[in-house]
C-alpha cells in the first residue's frame, strides 16, 4: 500500500504557498498559484484545513495523462464534499506536465474537492472561448515529478463502476499547511 502525505503551509507576505505531499514513494512539492486562481486555492486550502483529503487515495491513475485524487476513501466510497466552485480555467495557465489541475462533471462549475496532477501536457484540457470550459490549474510542481512518474506508472485495474483504480491503494494520509519559498 503506497502512503501520501499531503502537506499545505500558508506563506508570509510575498511568498507563495506551497503544498507537500509526502509519500512513501518521495515527496512532491507543489506551489499554489493564488494569484491566478484565487478561488480554487482558497477551496483547496479549506479542505486540507479541515483534514477533508485525510485517509483519502489517489482513485485514478492513467500513465501519460494523469493521477486524481481528493474524494475518495480507499473502499471507494465518495465523500460529502461542501458546494462546487466557479471555474477559473480563463486564467490564463494550461494544463501542463506538473501543473495541477481541479476535476469536476460536465458542468464547468461543478468542482468540489478532487484534483489532479497533469502526467503531460493535456492542452485538450484548457479553457478555449467559446468552445471549451477547461479545468482550473491552480498550481505546479515544484519538486518531485520523478515521484509523480512513479505513481502514474502503478498498476491499475476496474474496481466496481471506476476504471483505472491503483490495484494498491495509493493512500492520502494527512494533509498539512507548509511555509512558501
Amino acid at each position: 500500500m503506497l502512503l501520501v502525505t499531503l502537506a499545505v503551509t500558508a506563506g508570509c507576505a510575498g511568498e507563495a504557498k506551497m503544498v507537500k505531499l509526502e509519500t512513501s514513494m518521495g515527496d512532491i512539492v507543489i506551489e499554489l498559484d493564488e494569484e491566478n486562481a484565487p478561488v480554487t486555492v482558497k477551496n483547496f486550502l479549506s479542505y486540507i484545513e479541515e483534514g477533508f483529503y485525510d485517509g483519502t487515495i489517489f482513485h485514478r491513475v492513467i500513465a501519460n495523462f494523469m493521477i486524481q485524487g481528493g474524494g475518495f476513501t480507499a473502499d471507494m466510497k465518495q465523500k460529502k464534499t461542501r458546494e462546487p466552485i466557479v471555474n477559473e480555467a480563463s486564467n490564463g495557465l494550461k494544463n501542463e506536465r506538473g501543473t495541477i489541475a481541479m476535476a469536476r462533471m460536465p458542468d464547468p462549475d461543478s468542482a468540489t474537492s478532487q484534483f489532479f496532477i497533469n502526467h503531460r501536457n493535456n492542452s485538450r484540457l484548457d479553457y478555449v472561448e467559446g468552445s471549451n470550459a477547461g479545468y482550473t490549474v491552480f498550481g505546479k510542481v515544484a519538486e518531485g515529478i520523478d515521484v509523480v512518474d512513479t505513481i502514474a506508472a502503478v498498476k491499475t485495474a476496474r474496481k466496481g463502476r471506476y476504471s483505472d483504480v491503483p490495484v494498491k491503494a495509493v493512500m492520502i494520509k494527512s494533509a498539512k499547511v507548509v511555509p512558501g519559498k
